[in-house]
């Protein structure tokens, strides 16, 4: 994964963390800004599908997603807050956001909670693989960040299983099994 364009953002630490050399510091902010933007987008995501959501299965699914905004939405704080220890300047604007992310604007809206679900697996997917390589990558330069990742991703998961879990029949089959696009699994799942 291609972390963000951080050309426009000039990474100039006046100190970090003791034991973390400046080049690494640099690196683990520009992983940790890139995770602030996915975590602002999927938790703005996340409260798009509660308001957004129709069906049978409206309530169970509607108030299901607001513990994941308010968990997520408390990633981005952690994220931001261990920036600005490294030394760093977190952005959290919503052009930054726009403009330096990695993926595509969430695609579907008033839809059932099967649709729904379906888009959601596959920004799930992406998001945790995004964790996963950073965390990867972290493991050289910063124990501390990635112990924060490794957490973070901990939760992810256990929030994507709640998603699959309603798209799972009882073989085990996922209806969005080899899915790669919002669109493509919404129309799966429903």
């Amino acid at each position: 994964m291609a972390v963000g364009n951080f050309e426009d953002m000039a990474i100039n630490l006046k100190y970090t963390t003791p034991g973390l050399d400046e080049k690494d510091a640099v690196r683990v902010v520009e992983l940790l800004q890139d995770r602030l933007y996915a975590a602002n987008d999927l938790h703005l995501t996340l409260k798009h599908v509660h308001w957004n959501v129709v069906g049978p299965h409206f309530i169970a699914v509607h108030e299901m997603l607001d513990p994941q905004v308010e968990e997520v939405r408390g990633f981005a704080d952690d994220l931001a807050e261990r920036i600005a220890t490294l030394g760093g300047s977190p952005v959290g604007t919503p052009a930054a956001i726009v403009e330096n992310r990695s993926w595509d604007e969430y695609s579907i809206g008033r839809a059932t909670t099967q649709e729904h679900l379906g888009a959601l697996d596959v920004v799930y997917q992406g998001v945790i693989t995004s964790y996963r390589e950073a965390i990867a990558e972290l493991g050289e330069l910063d124990p501390v960040t990635e112990d924060m990742f490794i957490g973070q991703t901990d939760k992810l998961e256990l929030f994507h299983w709640f998603i699959r879990a309603h798209l799972e029949d009882k073989s085990g089959e996922l209806s969005t099994s080899g899915a790669s696009s919002e669109q493509g699994a919404a129309r799966a799942a429903g």
